[in-house]
């Protein structure tokens, strides 16, 4: 048992990394994991390592400073909160209205105001406005009557971080087929690569995603029938994703489980006619996951990945490599993968949270941005 508690661990480590800006890396823009991360670590039980791994998390990349808030934004007027959506040089002005609203009501009230007026742009930053803000909405939980300034100021970033890299991916999803997500996932087309996936090239295969053939129709493929038990098919189906395709960067299709476990955490805090669009909008974003990084099914729906992984560890075991692996992702992806597994005992999602340890180089020798900057060299 840790001996420092799960919230007391957590708003250590908000304080510790305050003055952190929202992204990092020299010649990149990489979303600031470091509340995520050590969110992560204390649910795994690891709360006594977590400001040691704050301090290894804040030596391994410089941060940007954040833009400063220079013009307020009127909640009240669309004409002017929208023209600011995506407009990453407002992060500032969308931190102070949200920290202004959290303090005027209830987080959940604020929560519920701004999740629809989000949802269209939840490919915000490869989900992380989303998932920044389900780990602050855990936490804030977590506290009951007494969040913290620190948890709600934590809310406000995330949500700020959402609008201000807010984006919209080309069509309307809606779930109106009769596909369970399985089927979905193997018929959706892939597109063969020409070159290796780079970040150039994935942006490319973005910016043309509407006339991919298949994209837009993909967008109806799930059934309605089938809502209820979504989020359970779209993890299971992308920590097999995860697994048949160790070819790719081992970063990006991590997002197509962790956004969806990240959405599990706040649905119990929205009105249930905002749930079934939230999971239209994060299929949509599971498919472009797979029209950017994928050029083919590979090893889905096989058990080629028990030659990677033959026998996947307890859940103690995976939690305890994570804390000592300590890259963000792999922290992120094993917390997800076993919260998962507790509702629905499929032995991919262990695997997959294993083979995120093994693939991702370890925080101490660069992380998953070493290894990307290696790739794309």
């Amino acid at each position: 048992m840790p001996s420092i508690s799960y919230c007391d661990a957590v708003n250590d480590a908000l304080e510790r990394m305050e003055d952190l800006g929202y992204e990092r890396g020299e010649g990149a823009d990489l979303a600031n994991h470091g509340p995520m991360g050590a969110e992560a670590l204390a649910v795994l039980g690891h709360g006594d390592e977590v400001a040691a791994w704050v301090r290894r998390y804040r030596r391994a990349l410089e941060h940007h400073e954040p833009p400063a808030a220079r013009f307020a934004l009127d909640p009240a007027d669309e004409s002017s909160w929208r023209p600011a959506l995506g407009a990453f040089d407002r992060a500032g002005d969308w931190e102070r209205l949200f920290a202004r609203e959290l303090a005027e009501a209830p987080w959940r009230e604020v929560l519920v105001r701004w999740w629809p007026r989000l949802l269209p742009g939840l490919f915000a930053g490869l989900t992380h406005g989303l998932i920044r803000t389900a780990h602050a909405v855990r936490g804030l939980y977590a506290a009951g009557e007494q969040p913290t300034r620190l948890q709600l100021d934590e809310l406000a970033r995330g949500l700020a971080y959402w609008a201000a890299r807010y984006s919209e991916l080309p069509g309307q999803p809606r779930l109106g087929g009769r596909h369970e997500l399985s089927s979905a996932v193997a018929e959706l087309p892939r597109v063969p690569q020409d070159a290796p996936v780079h970040p150039e090239a994935v942006r490319r295969r973005l910016d043309r995603l509407a006339d991919l053939p298949g994209y837009r129709e993909s967008l109806e493929w799930p059934s309605a029938e089938q809502a209820p038990r979504l989020l359970s098919e779209m993890t299971v189906q992308f920590a097999d994703v995860y697994l048949g395709h160790p070819e790719v960067f081992p970063v990006p299709l991590i997002h197509g489980i962790t956004a969806p476990a990240a959405v599990r955490l706040v649905l119990p805090h929205l009105p249930y006619e905002l749930h079934e669009p939230t999971l239209a909008r994060l299929w949509q974003v599971q498919a472009a996951f797979l029209f950017a990084f994928t050029a083919d099914r590979r090893g889905e729906g096989t058990t080629a990945w028990r030659s990677e992984v033959p026998e996947p560890l307890s859940a103690g075991e995976l939690a305890a490599r994570a804390a000592e692996h300590g890259d963000e992702h792999v922290i992120k992806m094993t917390e997800a993968c076993l919260r998962e597994y507790a509702l629905r005992p499929d032995p991919r999602y262990p695997a997959a949270a294993l083979a995120a340890q093994r693939r991702i180089p370890r925080l101490d020798a660069g992380g998953a941005v070493g290894a990307m900057r290696r790739d794309t060299a």
